[in-house]
Parts: structure tokens; C-alpha cells; sequence
């Protein structure tokens, strides 16, 4: 039986990735522009816009098998000016420019780091697990400090001329060190759980989801700051302890 010959792929289709990638970047700018006119905010809803087409850029290059190396290299400088730069004079202008020069290197700090993070990102890609990424994620880095600016507002009065400035210096350094460590974070892009417990995950997502649509602006910054935490509490309570059993047990065999 012959085999059935594949349908020719219309040519628009392979823009339809980098449209996404765009958008992404567009948002970025205009967070830059927003960024400049004091409305922080707003500069940190288009944060989060640019993480979702940036998470839809990859869905639909692979759905409809239009992945290229094109691609690839403009989704990185796009995640550079969206979850790099736009992050670093957010927080700059919002939080750090007190600070003087510790501040502004704080800012330059987690741009350098989300570019060398995205560098390594791509030349390991291709030889690392996709179970999990090595060192924070850029988007969740920028995620982050979008819904710390939103969970401000619900801080003490007295906390924001005082405690807030400090903690975000500090939660920068801390970002920027995470992106370029080997801490190991999940990526959510290999779904063995899922199908192995689909009724236990679709229920748990949907709670997680009833949680942080209630009160996004609070909850939203909790849930990242719990997979930010998630990293090194995998790596160093659950991996280490696993990987020194396993170098014993292979030292037990071989004497």
C-alpha cells in the first residue's frame, strides 16, 4: 500500500512562531516606554504578557513543526529585551535608584545574568534533559519582580519607604546568581505525572489556578516565589542526598 504523500505546508505558516516572538518583544518595548513614565504597573502587566506569547511561540512552533534556528536565536533576543533589560530599569527606576551605584550595578547585574543565562540555555539545549532547566528561567526571573510590583500595594505602609527597598536589592542579587547556577528547576514540559495521575493534576491545577485568580495580585508573586525556592530545595535536599546514594552503591559494587 502505498504511502499517503504529506500535504505541501503553506509558506505562512512558518511566521505564524516568530509573530508570537514579535508581540513578545513589542510588549517589552512598550514596558520600556511605560517604564519611563512612572507607570510601573503597567510595565508589569506587559512583563507577564511577553512570558505568555513567549510560552506560546514554542507551543505552536512545535505543533506545527516550524522550529528553526531563525527562531530560535529571535526568541532569545526577545527574551532578552522582555525578561532582561525591561526588568532591570523597572526595578532601577522603581525600587533601586537609591541605592546609587549598588543599585544601578544591581539592575546591570540581572541583565548580564539573563543574557549569559540564555547563552547557555541555547548551546545546551540540545544536550540537557528537558525535564528540567539549569538555573532559574529568565521569564520566571521577570515574573517574579512583575508580580512583586503588584503584590506591593499590599505590603504595611510603613513597610514600602524601608523594608520593600532593601528586600528588592537583595531579591535582585538573589535572581540574577540563580539564573547563572545550577540549580535545577522543572521545566513542565515533559507531562509523565500528568498522564500517569490525570485526575489528581487536573485537579490539582484547577485549585491552583481558583487560588491565584482570586487574589492574582497577591498570589501570583507567592506562586512564583515558591518555584523560585523550588530549585534549591530540589537540588540540594532531594538530588544531592540522591546522587551521594548512588555514587555508594556504585562504590559498594565495584569494591
Amino acid at each position: 500500500m502505498a504511502k499517503e504523500k504529506a500535504l505541501p505546508r503553506h509558506k505562512g505558516v512558518y511566521i505564524l512562531p516568530n509573530l508570537f516572538t514579535a508581540a513578545s518583544l513589542f510588549l517589552g518595548f512598550l514596558g520600556m516606554v511605560l517604564v519611563m513614565e512612572g507607570r510601573f504597573e503597567h510595565t508589569a502587566l506587559c512583563i507577564l504578557g511577553s512570558c505568555l506569547f513567549d510560552g506560546l511561540d514554542g507551543k505552536v512552533a512545535r505543533l506545527t513543526n516550524t522550529t528553526s534556528e531563525f527562531g530560535v536565536q529571535f526568541d532569545s533576543l526577545a527574551d532578552l529585551v522582555a525578561f532582561g533589560a525591561v526588568p532591570g530599569l523597572m526595578m532601577y527606576q522603581w525600587q533601586l535608584s537609591g541605592f546609587g551605584t549598588l543599585g544601578l550595578m544591581a539592575s546591570f547585574l540581572l541583565v548580564a545574568c539573563g543574557a549569559l543565562r540564555l547563552a547557555r540555555f541555547n548551546v545546551q539545549s540540545a544536550v540537557t534533559s528537558k525535564k528540567f532547566f539549569i538555573g532559574l528561567p529568565i521569564p520566571a526571573q521577570a515574573s517574579t519582580l512583575a508580580t512583586l510590583v503588584l503584590f506591593a500595594p499590599h505590603l504595611p505602609e510603613a513597610w514600602l519607604g524601608t523594608v520593600l527597598p532593601t528586600a528588592s536589592l537583595v531579591l535582585v542579587y538573589i535572581l540574577s546568581f540563580l539564573m547563572v547556577s545550577t540549580m535545577r528547576y522543572a521545566s513542565f514540559k515533559e507531562y509523565g505525572f500528568i498522564k500517569a495521575h490525570p485526575f489528581s493534576s487536573m485537579v490539582t491545577v484547577i485549585l491552583l489556578f481558583v487560588m491565584v485568580a482570586s487574589q492574582p495580585k497577591m498570589l501570583g508573586f507567592v506562586f512564583f516565589l515558591g518555584y523560585i525556592l523550588s530549585g534549591p530545595i530540589y537540588t540540594l535536599f532531594i538530588l544531592s542526598p540522591r546522587g551521594s546514594k548512588m555514587l555508594a552503591a556504585k562504590e559498594q559494587k565495584q569494591g
